[in-house]
């Protein structure tokens, strides 16, 4: 049986099978050509803005820890023993000075003034009797009517007598010293305690237990403790130049209590002790504080705010401009005059509202990174924005609302 002739070969079989292959496959490599011949479009540079910083006098203020304490104390103790008669005066209210607080039973005290008044004017009896003896014996003692130890002890007579109205007059006084003394008076004016005894109570002169308790609150004096080495460090600086004192007349004290709010009348600084504690190494401050109202009260914690002097140069840098690195410096980024940005290590010290006053790393004119700094590193060429301090202390403050958007 003769063999069948195939009509088409095998290669060309397989040609025409992987032609749609290929006509499928063409416009995928198109593709992949053009993208690898299309280069992307650079990025642009990220955009900042920058302040530039110049030198301001600025105010050097201190915080330190304070607590208040009265100007004046007194314990009143009873100075004449006696019988707690009286009580003159409310628990907690304010006394003048001279005000009657107690009165003792005065019986026992007016009776040994009028014995005193009694004796006094024996004495005094007796003191005529001698003058007039003697007055007698001087012109007889020439004639020898008299002997002169009569005279002489006629003399004596007299200067006794004399000594005796001398002892009776004081012994009077003293009686009515502890008379007077038997109504308690403040010897200051503030605000009392509570009492410690009661009517009816015995008293005695100089007791250990004071009856109670005046303290004067107006004005009212603060302590704070600072260290020794800040105060030699602002002395010296004001002795280079750098500090100048704010004030001739005396340093302004500012007092802030424990949950922020501001006491409203300033104090003046009254002195600083002339000794270091040995225990803190602090030299202890003293301030006085009108307290008309009573609102500061003795052993009262505050925080006082004074003016050590002020920085004629100061540069001023904001806070959000300033970062810490791995190490704990503080950091800050500066767009130098080729507009590169740049990281510069910086000294801060005090904060002053929202800024950070810098020592050392910084210069005038210098422009730092206050927006954007994370958009940017060292080396960076960025899109500079320069800004104004007064811009930048707007950015952030709500805006006010006009009539048109309220309706809306």
């Amino acid at each position: 049986m003769p063999k069948l002739k195939p009509t088409l070969s095998t290669a060309r079989l397989r040609s025409w099978l992987a032609l749609p292959v290929l006509l499928l496959g063409a416009p995928f490599l198109a593709a992949c050509d053009d993208q690898v011949q299309a280069k992307p479009a650079p990025p642009p540079p990220p955009p900042v803005s920058v302040v530039r910083v110049q030198p301001t006098p600025v105010a050097i203020q201190t915080v330190l820890p304070g607590r208040t304490a009265a100007n004046q104390v007194a314990e009143i103790r009873p100075q004449v023993s006696g019988l707690l008669q009286e009580k003159l005066f409310r628990e907690g209210e304010a006394v003048e000075a001279g005000q009657p607080l107690f009165q003792i039973d005065p019986a026992p005290y007016r009776a040994a003034l009028a014995s005193a008044e009694a004796n006094q004017a024996r004495a005094e009896a007796t003191l005529q009797n001698a003058r007039a003896t003697t007055s007698r014996y001087r012109p007889l003692v020439g004639q020898n009517a008299v002997s002169r130890m009569e005279y002489d002890k006629s003399v004596a007579t007299q200067a006794q007598a004399e000594a005796d109205v001398a002892a009776a007059k004081a012994a009077v006084q003293s009686a009515q010293i502890d008379l007077e003394r038997t109504r308690i008076t403040s010897p200051i004016a503030g605000r009392t305690s509570r009492t410690n005894l009661t009517v009816g109570a015995l008293v005695t002169a100089n007791q250990a237990t004071a009856l109670l308790t005046v303290t004067q609150l107006d004005p009212i004096l603060v302590d704070m403790p600072q260290p020794a080495e800040a105060l030699l460090r602002l002395r010296r600086e004001m002795d280079e130049g750098r500090l100048r004192r704010s004030a001739e007349g005396g340093v302004e004290v500012r007092l802030t209590f424990g949950d922020g709010t501001e006491y409203p009348l300033p104090g003046r600084l009254q002195f600083a002790e002339a000794t270091v504690d040995r225990d803190t190494g602090s030299v202890t401050l003293r301030a006085v504080f009108p307290n008309p109202d009573g609102v500061l009260l003795p052993g009262l914690f505050v925080r006082a705010r004074l003016e050590a002097g002020v920085a004629q140069n100061a540069l001023l840098v904001p806070q959000q401009a300033v970062t810490r690195n791995s190490r704990g410096e503080a950091t800050t980024l500066v767009v130098d005059e080729e507009g590169t940005v740049r990281q510069r290590i910086i000294e801060t010290g005090q904060s002053i509202g929202n800024k950070w006053l810098v020592s050392a790393g910084l210069a005038a004119g210098d422009r730092v990174v206050v927006e954007g700094s994370q958009r940017v590193r060292d080396g960076v060429k960025p899109e500079v924005r320069e800004m104004t301090a007064e811009e930048l202390d707007q950015v952030g403050k709500p805006r006010p609302v006009t009539t048109a958007q309220a309706r809306g």
